[in-house]
């Protein structure tokens, strides 16, 4: 009888010891890749090309929910990210709609131009003086924030167990709210605002055995996964989807234009109303064409 307990604990003990030390040498040599597309991303680039880009400044896409995360975790860590500009700047350059500008670091990219102007060797008497392009000035802000973090807006699980063999799972759904807007610089009038959620789900699945394999001899495993979505890329889905939204807006307010008319009847326009619609009956808002 003492032969089997000893095989027995020997084999936990190099499971334990494979546990231990196998993830951590797997993360420790996985390669850094590109951050991945979202469901939206692919809409986004999908969009038809426009008559004409439209020349876009972003001074700042602020969290302005003022969440962090609960503790243990941290008290100091924010609960989104703090980098919404740089997402925001990506997905309108990858739209093709929009020429993003340099305005959140702007005074860095004065210093250079200086710096270069200061290094110009000085024209002669009737040399014409060396030329230097001026910056382009915006058409519209793009203005906007994380307007909301709403967490535990769902939570649940279920176990299960039959002669010391179980199963338990938990699960919990957070949600994140940005806000987009654009803004004529001309008249500082609204041309477009768009409100978009994104659901973030966490859940943790947790197997356990307690059993007696003999009168004496007490068998107990316990494992356990948990899964948390990134907040990231829930974030950068929920801009993606803005930055979609205000693009069709503006085709539908003839605030710009298709470089072909007959895109209009792309599904990645007609599915994109079709939703606006639907929500705009909800709210129970008329929409017009």
């Amino acid at each position: 009888m003492k032969r089997p307990t000893c095989l027995l604990n020997a084999v936990f003990a190099l499971l334990l010891a494979g546990c231990a030390t196998g993830p951590q040498t797997t993360a420790g040599n996985a390669r850094a890749t590109l951050t991945p597309a979202t469901p939206t991303t692919r809409d986004l680039v999908q969009l038809p090309p426009p008559k004409g880009k439209v020349l876009a400044a972003v001074y700042g896409f602020r969290d302005q929910t003022g969440q962090y995360k609960p503790a243990p975790e941290s008290s100091f860590s924010t609960a989104v990210t703090q980098g919404g500009a740089a997402i925001l700047i990506k997905a309108l350059k990858d739209s093709g709609w929009f020429t993003p500008v340099e305005r959140e670091n702007l005074q860095d990219l004065l210093t250079e131009r200086k710096i270069v102007r200061a290094l110009e060797p000085a024209p002669g008497k009737d040399a014409p003086p060396a030329g230097f392009p001026a910056l382009l000035p915006a058409s519209i802000l793009i203005e906007g924030g994380v307007v909301a973090f709403e967490s535990n807006v769902r939570t649940g699980g279920a176990a299960a167990r039959y002669l010391g063999i179980g199963l338990s799972t938990q699960y919990r759904v957070d949600q994140v709210t940005v806000n987009l807007r654009s803004v004529d610089i001309r008249g500082g009038q609204v041309l477009q605002s768009i409100s978009t959620t994104k659901t973030i789900y966490s859940y943790e699945i947790h197997p356990s055995v307690f059993k007696f394999v003999n009168f004496k001899d007490l068998v107990e495993l316990e494992a356990g996964i948990t899964r948390n979505e990134p907040a990231q890329q829930c974030v950068k889905d929920a801009i993606e989807a803005a930055v979609v939204h205000l693009v069709v807006q503006g085709l539908r307010d003839k605030a710009w234009f298709l470089k072909d008319s007959k895109d209009w009847d792309r599904p990645v326009i007609q599915n994109t109303l079709r939703d606006e619609d639907t929500v705009a009956m909800l709210n129970g808002v008329n929409p017009e064409r």
